[in-house]
């Protein structure tokens, strides 16, 4: 893997680019991130619906995905053999939430990893930064395949819609490729804000923005063309420009929003989905079509290599990661100072010059 992104980073609105390949092409170089091999072929879980859907709004807001449907994929891909394989997007963004935090200048004594997976996060940490860590998740095999790392640590099995733990509990909460499965994102950050003590930190990673528009794009284009219309295969994504506003409605501030671009580059449009499998990323979208036909899948392979495909027979997958950290408050911490309180008025500014020339010699 070559890494075409700087190590610094600006704290409001960046977009890096990074660039992977995939094992089976060979071109780059292989990062240690990267899995060394890959299955070759995968069968998907039989498509399986919930004996009843709820309502698509809800009290709290809207009712988009079938979280049941997101456990059994989980699972599933959980119990792959070489299931590792697929964890090379989640570990780089878990390392990428980890320099988040090393660039807080504090210890944290209790940290919780919400939507933990295999703990993407805890493995790139130190005992000195976080004490003591409690990893939650919805898979108790996730947990069970978690990597090791060097802080003590607590599993528990809790949703993320629905938080099990008492208020002002955690000086930090993390979360990393797990949130973009939320239907009541607001509630979300409003339990998580309830949980961080005050001056607690939260420091996410989420899937959002134009994810996957290549692979989006040519099932629409495939599908069109073939059957007269077109399904969506590929679940909503959070814009950028929604996150803090979200943030700041949940009572958090000092809020900081980035956003990764990390484009992967696969043989063919095949390993993309296959790929998505083996992460437990299939969509699980209420709206779902639960069956693709072969011609229009053929279609979108040969729609996907005109439009984005390189000229040595691969294609690329654009990932969107937006990261966000907001604080809960504290009487602390700094405040922005009233309004019309300032002493110094920017017009001022046009006299320093004169000033200093009146005075040199």
């Amino acid at each position: 893997m070559n890494k075409l992104v700087s190590n610094s980073r600006t704290r409001v609105l960046l977009t890096c680019r990074t660039w992977f390949a995939h094992p089976q092409r060979g071109v780059l170089t292989a990062a240690p991130n990267t899995p060394k091999s890959r299955l070759a072929s995968l069968n998907p879980p039989p498509p399986q619906r919930t004996e009843s859907r709820r309502h698509r709004s809800g009290g709290a807001g809207m009712n988009v995905f079938d979280r049941e449907m997101k456990r059994r994929q989980r699972k599933w891909a959980a119990s792959l053999q070489g299931s590792q394989q697929f964890d090379y997007l989640r570990d780089e963004v878990g390392s990428r939430v980890a320099d988040r935090v090393y660039d807080i200048a504090r210890t944290f004594p209790l940290a919780l990893d919400l939507g933990c997976g295999k703990s993407h996060i805890a493995q790139h940490l130190s005992k000195d930064v976080v004490e003591r860590l409690v990893l939650a998740d919805t898979s108790e095999d996730r947990l069970n395949q978690r990597s090791a790392c060097e802080i003590p640590t607590q599993c528990v099995l809790a949703d993320e819609e629905s938080l099990p733990f008492p208020e002002n509990t955690f000086d930090l909460v993390l979360s990393s490729m797990s949130m973009h499965w939320i239907n009541d994102l607001p509630g979300a950050f409003k339990q998580i804000q309830s949980v961080l003590k005050p001056d607690g930190v939260f420091i996410g990673a989420v899937v959002g923005g134009e994810t996957l528009f290549e692979l989006r794009c040519s099932l629409q284009l495939a599908e069109t063309e073939r059957e007269g219309g077109f399904s969506p295969h590929i679940s909503p994504y959070t814009a950028v420009s929604d996150l803090g506003n979200l943030m700041g409605q949940a009572g958090f501030n000092m809020l900081t929003v980035d956003l990764d671009e990390i484009q992967v580059d696969y043989p063919s449009i095949f390993e993309v989905m296959t790929d998505l499998q083996g992460m437990g990323e299939s969509n699980c979208a209420w709206n779902r079509k639960s069956v693709l036909h072969r011609d229009s899948m053929l279609a979108a392979a040969a729609i996907y290599q005109e439009m984005y495909g390189h000229p040595d027979g691969g294609v690329p997958a654009t990932f969107h990661v937006l990261y966000m950290i907001g604080w809960k408050p504290h009487e602390s911490q700094a405040r922005p100072a009233k309004r019309g309180s300032a002493t110094v008025s920017f017009s001022d500014l046009t006299q320093v010059g004169r000033t200093v020339t009146k005075e040199t010699p």
